[in-house]
């Protein structure tokens, strides 16, 4: 039986304590890249070590962050952040963000390693879960509409880049035209149609890291997960296997 390089393996981890990591794990497996796709399911400290990216999954982020914490795994999380990619959709971007509003009772720990706020929630609650065609650049097929799915998604309220940190890079918006009746990010005294609104910024990139406020999981397209396959985490490994590395 041939052997496979292991240059020709890609290993990315999902963050399985809570939250839709299943779907996650599906939507990897349909992938047709050209390197294979190893898939780890992340719970202990040390099934990090093995795996060259992240997904942080969508469910509720204050119970995956305690989760997390009793794992030991806040930690080590935190150092993976500084070294290797990570995607995190809807809960999975809370964590990611450097600062929350609309935090529980307690407040919620964070992972960091994007440079954004955001607020929990705040498209409202499960009742006001909606659904919306995105346009994203850098897709496969970027003229097809996304099919945007959020659920008590988190709204970016500012981006907040230090001088020393990565550019921001905004892949989508969201019109407020497209949000449910009665229902906006943006306050109805304020201009909901200025594109430099952070709150209609829905995913977007910083170094190596991906942040998505809906759930790409939830659907069947898998162009956002060969997304960052492709553009965070293969010019990640290029740099590592080269000569000059």
């Amino acid at each position: 039986m041939p052997q496979t390089n292991e240059r020709e393996v890609v290993t990315v981890g999902i963050l399985a304590l809570q939250g839709a990591f299943a779907e996650h794990q599906v939507m990897l497996q349909k992938l047709s890249l050209k390197r294979k796709v190893v898939i780890v399911l992340i719970r202990q400290p040390e099934d990090l070590d093995k795996c060259d990216a992240l997904i942080i999954p969508g469910g509720e982020s204050t119970t995956i962050a305690l989760l997390a914490r009793l794992a030991g795994l806040l930690e080590p999380l935190r150092e993976f952040l500084k070294a290797k990619p990570v995607w995190g959709t809807c809960a999975g971007a809370i964590l990611l963000a450097r600062a929350v509003a609309g935090a529980k009772r307690g407040g919620q720990e964070l992972l960091g390693g994007i440079s954004v706020a955001v607020e929990r929630n705040g498209f409202g609650s499960q009742v006001e879960s909606f659904e919306a065609p995105l346009e994203v650049d850098g897709l496969r097929e970027s003229n097809r509409a996304f099919h945007g799915i959020f659920i008590r998604a988190p709204v970016v309220m500012s981006l907040d880049p230090t001088p020393t940190d990565p550019p921001i890079q905004i892949i989508s918006r969201i019109s407020t035209s497209l949000l449910p009746e009665g229902q906006t990010a943006v306050p109805d005294d304020e201009d909901d149609t200025d594109p430099r609104d952070p709150r209609t910024i829905v995913a977007l990139r910083q170094g190596l890291h991906l942040l998505t406020t809906f759930h790409p999981e939830l659907t069947k397209d898998d162009r956002f997960h060969e997304y960052f396959i492709r553009e965070c985490v293969l010019p990640t490994l290029s740099r590592a296997s080269s000569p000059a590395a």
